[in-house]
């Protein structure tokens, strides 16, 4: 049931996100290039939280492409040399490789604001201020950009961060997005988001704590990307403070957690809790 309903998600909202690029020359042949592949996590947890709200695909097909729009370009931009510097990005050389930085920096502003142009899409009706709202914070500089900059300034610190420093880190550089994506088919729905962050708050650690797991023990070539770089840089991570059998439980602890959460939607949300189930059994 996840599975497929992940890539009709999938599918739906790559479809969308591209049918709005609408620049034909490099600028827009990388935008493309950049948001081709990957999981569609984030844009599978605002469809199906909008459906277990009572919420067609037709509408919330846009604010799924919005998010992986603003993800696309997150990880765009993170992997410039300046940030984590990586060759590879979902099996396939990184956009300032295969262009330039400049073209890598353009298509993250670029991704950047289309997002929250497809969110104003009139389907998307009277939630389009509250999501464009939630999204600039959960993007932004309390967000992800926040996470994002106590990551930067950890590869200088004298000492490696805390356990509580790494929780605080990741829940706005990975955490902050998917929590709004799981809260958004109930803005969507004028309905009580809460239920959905208590969800996806567990959901988002669980799959740092996954990430972590596969930077020790993945396979290059089916996580699409190096490994083994949190280790070489002498990083703190959930795994050099937790050990590799205790991040694991940790992370199904909170997969756990997340299922419980959604007791209120009973087995109509039973895809959401295979989604929590996916995210610490991934492989890539």
């Amino acid at each position: 049931m996840f599975q497929e309903r992940l890539t009709e998600t999938s599918t739906l909202a790559r479809a969308c996100l591209h049918g709005a690029v609408r620049e034909d020359g490099a600028l827009g042949a990388a935008m493309h290039y950049a948001s081709d592949g990957g999981k569609g996590l984030r844009g599978f947890l605002v469809m199906e939280s909008a459906r277990l709200h009572g919420v067609d695909d037709a509408c919330s097909v846009w604010p799924a492409a919005a998010i992986e729009a603003l993800h696309t370009y997150s990880l765009v931009h993170d992997d410039l040399p300046c940030m984590d510097d990586d060759d590879l990005r979902r099996g396939l050389p990184t956009v300032h490789k295969k262009w330039d930085e400049a073209t890598a920096v353009l298509v993250g502003d670029a991704l950047q604001t289309l997002a929250f142009e497809l969110i104003t899409h009139e389907a998307v009706g009277d939630a389009r201020v509250p999501l464009v709202s939630s999204l600039a914070q959960a993007a932004g500089q309390m967000g992800m950009v926040h996470g994002q900059a106590l990551d930067i300034a950890a590869e200088t610190a004298s000492t490696p961060l805390t356990l509580d420093e790494i929780i605080v880190l990741q829940a706005g550089k990975t955490g902050a997005l998917i929590r709004w994506s799981a809260e958004a088919g109930a803005i969507l729905a004028g309905a009580d988001p809460k239920p959905m962050r208590d969800y996806a708050s567990a959901l988002g650690l669980a799959f740092q704590i996954a990430d972590d797991v596969l930077d020790v023990e993945g396979d290059a070539s089916a996580v699409g990307k190096a490994v083994g770089k949190d280790a070489d840089a002498g990083k703190a991570t959930f795994v050099s403070l937790l050990g590799l059998s205790a991040a694991k439980s940790r992370a199904q602890e909170l997969s756990d957690q997340a299922c419980d959460a959604l007791a209120p939607y009973g087995g109509d949300a039973d895809t959401l809790r295979e989604a929590a189930r996916f995210v610490i059994q991934r492989d890539r």
